[in-house]
């Protein structure tokens, strides 16, 4: 005799839940994880945010120095070219009554005829001037910086030149003078750019000026500001 028994092979159903209706055009509700957005981490975006408020780089400034120091150094050997080829020592041309003059003078020493038995000496410090400005200028990103620091290259330079190859020998050159301006000492095209530069490069100190192109008082207070919020 055949039993009318049928064995179920589905699952008990728990307690409590609910079979979704799977009837013929009925949709299955979509469950919040299948509709909600899948949203980017968050460190994806740190670096375009850091991007955007981090400010250019500066461009490096060796080549502006470098031709400032060349132009001066050119314009330094030309007018000593000129005044040991036309003038004589001893008899000077005066240009504005007797406040300016052109006079020629071999000077032993240093700027404005300054520290006249120490020219060996001078020798040596004008070339740790250069060896120093050219180290300095390879890192330099700011322009008036990279003026100042190109006059006094162009002017050490110059000196220099005439104190390696100039009588009456090497590291004893004698330096030509020849700009007369009243009572001041007589001076060449390099002095006035070693002297220009030099109060240039500490105006821009006092003003805080950084040869990096940055302002020390807006690193100051960056610096404060961010103690404040630590």
């Amino acid at each position: 005799m055949r039993n009318d028994v049928r064995v179920s092979t589905d699952r008990p159903r728990e307690s409590g839940a609910e079979e979704p209706d799977t009837s013929p055009g009925q949709k299955i509700p979509a469950t919040d994880a299948e509709t909600s957005p899948v949203s980017e981490p968050a460190e994806s975006k740190e670096p375009e945010t850091a991007a955007t408020e981090s400010e250019p780089a500066r461009p490096l400034r060796l080549r502006t120095l470098l031709i400032v120091a060349a132009v001066l150094l050119g314009l330094d050997l030309l007018t000593k070219t000129i005044v040991v080829s036309t003038m004589t020592p001893g008899k000077p041309i005066y240009l504005i009554g007797d406040s300016v003059r052109l006079t020629l003078v071999r000077n032993p020493g240093a700027a404005f005829s300054m520290a006249t038995g120490m020219t060996w000496l001078l020798t040596l410090i004008a070339a740790a001037v250069v060896i120093g400005v050219i180290r300095i200028g390879r890192t330099l990103r700011s322009l008036p910086w990279a003026i100042g620091l190109g006059m006094v290259l162009g002017g050490a330079l110059g000196n220099l030149i005439d104190r390696l190859f100039r009588a009456p020998g090497p590291l004893q050159g004698h330096v030509v003078d020849f700009v007369a301006v009243g009572w001041w000492p007589v001076f060449n095209v390099a002095d006035s750019s070693i002297v220009c530069g030099a109060v240039l490069l500490v105006a821009l100190t006092l003003f805080g000026f950084e040869p990096d192109g940055t302002r020390m008082h807006r690193q100051q207070a960056a610096s404060g500001a961010e103690g404040g919020t630590a």
